[in-house]
């Protein structure tokens, strides 16, 4: 989900949806509750083997944002081959998040070589730029290279937070994933990145790092969100997560 901006990440809702060839659970319907609860915006991850989110959801989410929720954001996750650029144009997103993964990857699990594939960046860049998109890149909570994501022209990393997220029972190892975002967080504001944070978070684990870097913008949340909606319904799913990200007293 977004967070100061609360986005949903809908990709568990479709992969469940794609076990069967039946339209339930419905992406769109549960996009609707999630946007109506409180969630400023949609996050999709569509692959090339459409695992998950089909090709076909991406103008169907742009229609109904554009029908019922017009100030709630829309950001598309990928790695940028022509066809997802493609659909990237289709789907008029407000943010692109570009990742490095390969097609076959189950999950984002690393952030990009910015220096190393600087040359492949710079163009993709400039052309979601030019067509009016924010672009956050996926980055490892390292700074090394960061100085290379601001030259490339990027609005924003998006801090992975794997890591952290599977020391829910390691509070030592909590403590030092931690200082790794911390570190690097700061670094990419000083640097005049804004900051996105994505991947294992849950409402456990959001505030301690809500704490630490409290100018985080946007954080990314779907498969943590959509296991809560099996407890709480989506609606009650989505109330918790903004709870959870609203400043400690």
């Amino acid at each position: 989900m977004c967070i100061r901006d609360r986005s949903v990440n809908v990709n568990a809702v479709a992969m469940l949806r794609n076990r069967r060839d039946l339209p339930w659970p419905s992406v769109m319907g549960l996009s609707r509750i999630a946007l109506a609860a409180g969630a400023a915006g949609i996050t999709v991850h569509p692959r090339p083997d459409q695992r998950h989110i089909r090709f076909s959801d991406v103008p169907e989410l742009r229609a109904l944002l554009d029908a019922e929720f017009p100030t709630a954001e829309f950001n598309i996750e990928g790695y940028p081959t022509p066809e997802f650029l493609d659909l990237v144009r289709l789907g008029r997103p407000d943010q692109v998040t570009l990742v490095p993964d390969d097609p076959s990857q189950a999950t984002s699990d690393h952030g990009w070589d910015f220096i190393g594939r600087a040359a492949f960046l710079k163009p993709v860049i400039e052309r979601l730029k030019g067509e009016g998109i924010r672009v956050s890149l996926f980055a490892d909570p390292d700074p090394k290279g960061y100085e290379q994501a601001v030259e490339l022209g990027a609005d924003r990393l998006e801090l992975y937070t794997g890591p952290y997220g599977a020391t829910y029972d390691d509070r030592a190892g909590q403590s030092r994933e931690l200082d790794r975002l911390e570190t690097a967080g700061k670094h990419a504001e000083a640097l005049g990145l804004a900051l996105n944070a994505g991947h294992d978070l849950t409402v456990a684990n959001l505030p301690p790092l809500m704490r630490r870097l409290p100018a985080i913008a946007e954080v990314s949340i779907g498969h943590g969100l959509t296991a809560e909606a099996l407890e709480f319904g989506m609606a009650g799913a989505v109330g918790r997560f903004i709870r959870a990200i609203q400043p400690q007293g």
